[in-house]
């Protein structure tokens, strides 16, 4: 039996600790918020309850084997909901479309919407996306990944290597495919999943949509603020010693490895084994000094982050689907040269992504609780940064983003009760992910989507787990993060 502290309560967090203590480990875990649930956010508002990170569940069955394998099922602990739609889409030129986890019906769809032969250009992309996610899942997200190393000896198989074209964007893997640009900009979408640009991320990413379609969208009743619930109450159910309000300001270390963490009272909590689920680069830079990763960390680009509207909307919106994105007329490109320029700056006419769930638990009768979600530059200052603490600067964008949304369809005026507003500086201050980034690095570059923060640390008895290390970000990559941890550790 080993003594394990976590540092962080996020969905990784929570989810190695219950694990951990389900194997026979005595584990603590030590959250600077009041809270638990890390980037899984909650604001509740004259009655709303809103979401303030994520907002939709992908692969449920890496949920269903979570709450199976450390005790009751998952339909005993949540009430998981599919989607149809999974999103509704507006494209620049008005056209719309439908996306759902019917193959055969997606691809009528397309047609409806497209015409010229999309929905056999679609059939194709499908297949090319399923075998590049066959071909990555098990040694890329299921597994561990330590390094090039690793990735080297994965070049050696060469039909997989050719499936996942490490050479090729997703932006060139879409082009050779899909002859409607609407569609391509529907695929390039998903590069945003993993905080990255389109035109830089790899055709291996291809396998996100093929999650999304392929297991469907799922939304849970109440909020995903569920989860992060359900989590903690399982992770109390096997013991778990779940610390808030409790910051750790250094990871100790000894000739041998990970003893334990300082708090910021000055104490100190022993441990055999440490695992972070913070970001990466607070890590190594603040919490514990490795100065190679912090090296390699600095090397890379950041993902992009998030500027947030949460709006609390008077009366029902007929038609309204539970995941809107409303792409602007202009060109795409524009957006991602905002974002990752140098400097970066707010998207003056960005694609926007709405969350409005029909769910009473969510909402005082009669309204609705939106969340409106735009890419935005992390905050700082650089390349790729906005100072977003700059004064007046959130009030006047969310005024632009609220006159967008007039011009795409959805005009507000007077039925808006109050509105909050969550920048990326917010975000950083709140979790510690640098600047805001929402996934750590982003996947910008050939190999960039492989070579994420190992879980095991350089540090023996260090661990990382979460968004900002191996697999990824995102609730299922970051619930598989944990699945690898717990393995890595072994039992009691």
């Amino acid at each position: 039996m080993a003594e394990v502290v976590v540092v962080g309560a996020g969905v990784g967090g929570l989810a190695v600790a219950a694990r951990l203590a389900a194997g026979g480990h005595r584990v603590t875990v030590c959250e600077r918020a009041p809270e638990v649930g890390g980037k899984l956010g909650l604001l509740t508002r004259d009655g709303f309850r809103f979401d303030t990170g994520p907002s939709l569940v992908t692969m449920p069955q890496v949920f269903a084997d979570f709450f199976r394998e450390t005790g009751d099922p998952l339909e005993s602990v949540l009430d998981l909901v599919p989607l149809d739609p999974i999103a509704h889409y507006r494209f620049g030129d008005g056209t719309e479309l439908d996306s759902c986890a019917d193959p055969y019906e997606f691809r009528r769809r397309i047609d409806d919407a497209f015409g010229g032969g999309a929905g056999s250009d679609w059939a194709a992309f499908w297949t090319r996306a399923e075998r590049i996610w066959d071909a990555t899942y098990q040694p890329f997200l299921a597994s561990t990944l330590d390094g090039p190393r690793t990735l080297a000896r994965y070049t050696t198989r060469i039909p997989d290597l050719l499936t996942i074209a490490p050479g090729r964007s997703l932006r060139a893997l879409a082009r050779s495919y899909l002859r409607d640009p609407r569609l391509r900009q529907f695929v390039e979408r998903y590069a945003t999943y993993t905080g990255s640009d389109p035109r830089k991320a790899p055709a291996a990413l291809a396998s996100v949509p093929y999650a999304e379609l392929r297991y469907g969208g799922w939304y849970l009743r109440g909020g995903l603020r569920r989860l992060a619930e359900a989590l903690q109450a399982r992770c109390e159910e096997h013991g778990v010693k779940i610390r808030t309000s409790t910051e750790v300001t250094r990871i100790l270390a000894n000739g041998t490895g990970a003893n334990g963490v300082q708090l910021a009272d000055g104490s100190h909590l022993p441990a055999d084994v440490v695992v972070a689920n913070a970001d990466a680069a607070h890590v190594y830079s603040d919490l514990i000094t490795v100065p190679s990763a912090a090296r390699r960390l600095r090397a890379t680009t950041p993902s992009l982050s998030g500027f947030v509207l949460l709006l609390g909307v008077r009366g029902r919106t007929p038609g309204l689907a539970h995941h809107t994105v409303l792409f602007p007329p202009g060109k795409y490109d524009a957006e991602f040269d905002d974002v990752f320029g140098d400097p970066g700056r707010p998207v003056p006419d960005p694609t926007l992504y709405l969350s409005v769930p029909d769910d009473p638990d969510v909402r005082p009768e009669g309204h609705e609780a939106w969340f409106v979600l735009v890419n935005a530059a992390r905050h700082g200052v650089g390349k790729g940064a906005v100072d977003w603490r700059t004064p007046g600067l959130a009030e006047r964008y969310a005024d632009l983003l609220v006159e967008k949304l007039a011009h795409r369809g959805h005009d507000l005026e007077g039925r808006i009760l109050f509105r909050e507003i969550r920048t990326p500086a917010d975000l950083e201050a709140r979790t510690h992910a640098v600047g805001g980034a929402i996934y750590g690095t982003s996947s910008n570059g050939a190999s960039a989507a492989f070579l994420r923060p190992a879980n095991r640390s350089p540090v023996p008895g260090l661990f990382l787990v979460g968004g900002s290390s191996h697999p990824g970000g995102g609730l299922p990559l970051v619930t598989l993060s944990a699945q690898t941890v717990a393995g890595l550790i072994g039992p009691a």
